[in-house]
């Protein structure tokens, strides 16, 4: 028999957990709501961005092509950075989140283009050039099926095979080393061809490319460092042009080969980086360039952490050592203390896009937050976000943001159809998002990213 004064206690016990459940319960289901009403905000920029691309198509006999910049015919590309290629991605990804047909055909038809012009493309690297096409025609494969596609993506190695030239104790393209238009860039395609189209000459070709490039390597600073080109006086030594990006090469190249005079080299490069940067406050800072530009500091992927940071996470998975993941961390405080995307600051200027602005940033928290389960690498990555969707310019036609790709240009503001400096990079990081929030993960990663 229960004593009536433990009754009453039950009693109010039991009314206790009742209203802490219904508490519980719709603060879960307000949490969800938001969550999806967020998802539905990314999902539904995304797609306006694309029907705004597609709203500039320019249809030629070869397939479908959109300028960078609406209207002028002159900005019609074929590469990742601002051309068809990166175009076709976004459409790629696109039918992916939403299974619509309309995206796939899109794709395909910038795809056909790519075909068409394939021989006749001169540039060869990964943002500009044949390496570039090659990844975009075999994701096309891969979301198609459609042998033709493979077909290319095989014939661009067999041309990047052709055109590699024999220099010192490697290959090289030209006599730009990086990850834009040069050796590295081309490197680390070949490496995602050897894995797809399961050829091991394309391997080895990557790992001529390593050895021309450790061979081009200057002492400094204890460790190396990379130039552009030696027809660039300045020397850059973040991830697009410099150093970060020859070095994610060589790490890259060791996970694949295991030959340790690449790792050594990567970590050269590295010990390089982090004898120059600026780390008061346990952040990590590249500056811009030599000379003449130490004190400029940009943010993004292309100058800044936001890139930089993916050689240091690169050399955590070479390494297995928990000090490169420390580097990873002082690279993304450096960015959330800078006081962005409130705060515009003189390397993180009126640019939203994948290569210099928001998307990219984002894009990096939230590949940290899956890498750490740290919440508020998502928390920033999702405030990077709300802020980049509330500068998006809307009508009739769709969304697009209106953006100064050159920080040396303020005044001059164009909305680009591109993948780094245009809506498809920036629609491709809000479906990313987008599929996140869904239990997704993204399908589409380029060859410079060590995120899974």
């Amino acid at each position: 028999m229960v004593h009536p004064q433990l009754k009453d206690i039950n009693m109010n016990t039991n009314a206790a957990w009742q209203k802490c459940l219904i508490g519980t319960f719709l603060l879960l289901h307000v949490a969800a709501g938001t969550i999806q009403a967020q998802g539905k905000v990314y999902r539904e920029n995304a797609l306006d961005a694309a029907k705004w691309i597609q709203s500039t198509a320019i249809q030629k006999e070869n397939g479908t092509v959109w300028p960078a910049v609406p209207g002028d015919p002159k900005t019609i590309g074929t590469g990742l950075y601002s051309g068809a290629s990166g175009v076709v991605l976004f459409f790629l990804e696109a039918h992916r989140a939403t299974k619509d047909e309309a995206y796939l055909k899109g794709a395909r038809a910038g795809a056909d283009y790519l075909l068409k012009i394939l021989e006749d493309e001169k540039q060869t690297g990964l943002y500009v050039g044949l390496a570039g096409i090659g990844f975009t025609l075999q994701e096309t494969y891969k979301a198609t099926g459609d042998d033709r596609y493979r077909d290319g993506a095989k014939r661009t190695f067999q041309l990047l095979r052709q055109r590699a030239q024999k220099v010192g104790k490697g290959v090289e393209w030209n006599e730009v080393t990086d990850i834009i238009s040069g050796s590295a860039g081309v490197g680390l395609y070949l490496l995602y061809a050897a894995r797809e189209l399961k050829d091991d000459s394309a391997r080895d070709l990557a790992m001529e490319a390593g050895y021309r490039l450790i061979e081009l390597g200057r002492p400094a600073s204890g460790g190396l460092k990379w130039e552009m080109s030696p027809r660039v006086k300045q020397l850059m030594p973040n991830f697009s042009h410099g150093t970060a990006g020859n070095a994610y090469f060589l790490a890259s190249l060791y996970l694949e080969t295991k030959k340790k005079e690449f790792l050594e080299a990567a970590l050269a490069g590295a010990k390089y980086l982090k004898a120059t940067a600026k780390t008061e406050g346990d952040i990590c800072l590249v500056f811009h360039h030599e000379p003449k530009g130490e004190d400029l500091f940009y943010l993004g992927w292309c100058h800044g952490p936001t890139g930089t940071a993916r050689l240091f996470y690169r050399l955590y998975q070479a390494t297995e050592d928990r000090e490169w993941l420390e580097w990873v961390k002082r690279s993304a405080r450096a960015i959330a203390q800078s006081g962005i995307p409130e705060k515009r600051t003189p390397g993180f200027w009126n640019n939203v896009s994948q290569c210099c602005g928001s998307a990219g940033v984002a894009e990096l928290f939230l590949d940290l937050h899956r890498v750490t389960k740290d919440r508020e690498y998502l928390a920033f990555a999702k405030r990077m976000t709300d802020d980049l969707v509330k500068r998006a310019t809307r009508d009739e036609k769709g969304t697009r943001w209106i953006q100064a790709e050159h920080r040396v240009q303020p005044d001059l503001l164009i909305a680009q159809t591109g993948y780094m400096q245009g809506a498809a990079g920036i629609g491709m990081w809000l479906l990313h998002l987008d599929g996140f929030e869904r239990g997704e993960k993204a399908r589409i990663r380029l060859p410079d990213s060590p995120f899974e």
